[in-house]
């Protein structure tokens, strides 16, 4: 891929948080990797190193995160939370691949039905996930 993009999960009236810390998004994608290994145990096989072939890498940097990749098909995917909390962006890098981008997709569909929030993807498209009237 060859520029940066961006996804965000935006916490709206009605989601599930009004707020979310660095700290409980890690927990949240810390609980799909667990999820999915659950899942792999009841197939025999190993689901969670293919649905999260991810390592959680931090920086002395409050803000941000990063997942680096495991497998050569998959590279790296950046999360951050701003400052108020509200809002989650998922940032593909120059050095991110195809593979990335759809697991960054997937994982950001996760979180904001989780949190019943409103998604803009990498595409500009939004997917809305909470109670609206």
């Amino acid at each position: 891929m060859s520029q940066v993009q961006s996804a965000y999960i935006k916490l709206v009236q009605g989601s599930a948080a009004s707020s979310i810390s660095l700290e409980e998004l890690k927990e949240k994608l810390l609980q799909y990797r667990n999820k999915t290994a659950l899942t792999g145990q009841q197939l025999d096989w190993d689901y969670a190193g293919a649905a999260f072939p991810y390592t959680i890498e931090t920086k002395q940097d409050d803000r941000w995160f990063y997942l680096k990749g495991t497998h050569p098909s998959y590279r790296y995917i950046i999360f951050g939370v701003n400052d108020s909390g509200e809002t989650i962006q998922a940032v593909l890098p120059d050095l991110s691949t195809h593979g990335d981008k759809a697991k960054a997709n997937e994982l950001c569909k996760y979180l904001a039905n989780q949190l019943q929030a409103e998604l803009l993807l990498f595409n500009g498209r939004t997917i809305y996930y909470n109670p609206r009237k």
